[in-house]
């Protein structure tokens, strides 16, 4: 991928703990948004996918996730949070994951999602593999 997928998301008031600081789960929910925002730019829809087969269908969870929080985000700041497909495997993908207010890391992550059917792992759909791979980091540089 020579871009990372970017999402510009404004920091609000119930995104903020008492001291006007970004609270720290407040990034779990950007960066998810960032996720999801991918995976619509690819064509690939969560409602869609889920209610293939009769609502059993595919869905991704958080299987890991290494978070690096460096820097606090403030009210009314606006952010951008890049996501980039590091890795892609048979049944679940790899994403670098960052929120920069400007040019600076704020907080930065390493994602694994998995692919799920129901309450069981599931390879990905070779059309969905596809799609992520595309993007893919060459050798998951």
């Amino acid at each position: 991928m020579t871009h990372p997928h970017s999402l510009t998301i404004r920091v609000y008031y119930e995104d903020t703990d008492f001291s006007g600081l970004v609270y720290h789960a407040s990034y779990l929910r950007f960066m998810e948004r960032g996720r999801t925002e991918l995976l619509r730019d690819l064509g690939l829809g969560q409602r869609a996918l889920l209610q293939a087969q009769g609502g059993g269908g595919l869905f991704f969870v958080v299987r890991a996730m290494t978070i690096d929080f460096r820097k606090p985000a403030q009210m009314d700041d606006s952010l951008t949070v890049e996501t980039i497909v590091r890795a892609v495997s048979g049944a679940s993908f790899e994403l670098d994951q960052r929120v920069l207010r400007g040019e600076e890391a704020l907080v930065s992550a390493r994602v694994k999602i998995a692919a799920v059917e129901g309450d069981r792992p599931r390879r990905l759909p070779s059309e969905v593999r596809e799609k992520f791979a595309s993007l893919a980091c060459p050798h998951g540089a």
